[in-house]
């Protein structure tokens, strides 16, 4: 497998050497020793700090989409009605999600580039009655950033349980789950946080551990065996301790360069990316800029050139960004700027020879 000198993908992103040392450690075993879960509550304590709740968080072994199922399986039943808010195919999968559980679902679908009005949401809630609300902050195949606070009120006042994912925007943008009232908010450890896709994170409102003991859902991703573990010191499975380690050392080094200090410098890569782009005469996916991801940039395909001749002509430069997925595929390709690649070097090399490839394609 080849590694590439200028790496954009848009997760998993480049994983520091220094998180990547700490997997060369020989842990004891999970189960067994104290230690572990005295790091276990230490990483759930910096992750409350982190995305500014006093909710639970739980801390699974698998990769972050074991976070959208497991939180969907442990509080949602047959019959149970969920609104959809969606602008992409992170917010569509949901749905798609739920109705596998047997749930009902009423999708609220935004127009390309844009996002929910909050009157049309509104009169959704008003006529459907949901018992969950499901929306995605950043949804990274097409760089858009929504604003879940402008409809945190809404949802709130409605009663449903508030499900969020900022799997993608967590560190890079800032994530407020007890003022936005989110009842599940879901993480994963591939993207800002630049560590191995091990590791799936859940906020849990109680609320939430409340439909989740009425549910009673068993499986390998239930949030419900979770909720005592460091009381009983008792796991439903064994852990990764090495996973956890790393996480330690990712959020320590979060809280060292301090939150709004990571936000400018996703905001200051993400504007300088949007910006190159733009002077080469390349359009943006998002409409408008408001909502454009600090963390992922979707840039429509330049004219006459496939998505798989641009990936090909990067690579050959040493430079790997995205392409993306669903009605998306072959439309826009994707810059990677978060965590450990929310880099100003990274990026203007990466638009740099970006450039050589478009001026030789005119």
């Amino acid at each position: 497998m080849q590694n590439y000198k200028v790496p954009l993908v848009p997760g998993p992103v480049s994983v520091p050497q220094k998180y990547r040392e700490v997997y060369l450690k020989d842990f004891g075993s999970s189960d067994l020793e104290i230690d572990f879960f005295q790091l276990l509550k230490e990483n759930q304590n910096l992750l409350q700090q982190i995305l500014k709740t006093k909710n639970s968080i739980t801390i699974q072994s698998g990769e972050g989409m074991l976070a959208l199922w497991g939180g969907l399986k442990s509080t949602l039943k047959s019959g149970h009605k969920v609104l959809v808010i969606s602008n992409g195919l992170f917010g569509r999968g949901f749905g798609d999600m739920a109705i596998s559980m047997g749930a009902e679902i009423q999708l609220l679908e935004a127009h390309d580039g844009e996002f929910i009005d909050t009157k049309l949401l509104t009169e959704a809630i008003s006529s459907f009655k949901p018992d969950m609300v499901t929306a995605v902050h950043c949804e990274t195949p097409s760089g858009l950033l929504n604003p879940i606070e402008d409809i945190a009120p809404i949802i709130k006042e409605s009663g449903a349980l508030f499900v969020v994912d900022f799997v993608a925007s967590a560190i890079g943008a800032d994530v407020r789950v007890d003022e936005w009232g989110i009842d599940l908010g879901l993480l994963g450890s591939q993207k800002c946080l630049s560590l191995l896709p091990d590791l799936s994170i859940l906020t849990v409102s109680d609320r939430a551990w409340k439909v989740a003991k009425k549910v009673a859902y068993a499986g390998y991703d239930a949030l419900l065996p979770w909720k005592n573990v460091l009381e009983e010191e008792y796991m439903p499975y064994t852990h990764n301790w090495h996973s956890n380690a790393a996480l330690n050392v990712a959020l320590k080094s979060v809280l060292k360069e301090g939150l709004e200090n990571s936000f400018k410098r996703h905001e200051e890569t993400a504007a300088y990316c949007r910006k190159r782009a733009k002077e080469m005469g390349l359009e943006l996916y998002v409409k408008d800029e408001k909502l454009a991801s600090p963390t992922v940039t979707a840039i429509k395909m330049p004219t006459g050139m496939t998505w798989k001749a641009l990936d090909s002509a990067l690579r050959k430069q040493g430079v790997v960004v995205g392409g993306s997925y669903g009605d998306l595929a072959e439309k826009v390709f994707r810059i990677g700027h978060m965590g450990s690649q929310a880099d100003m070097f990274l990026v203007k090399s990466g638009m740099d020879v970006l450039e050589q490839i478009i001026k030789r394609s005119l």
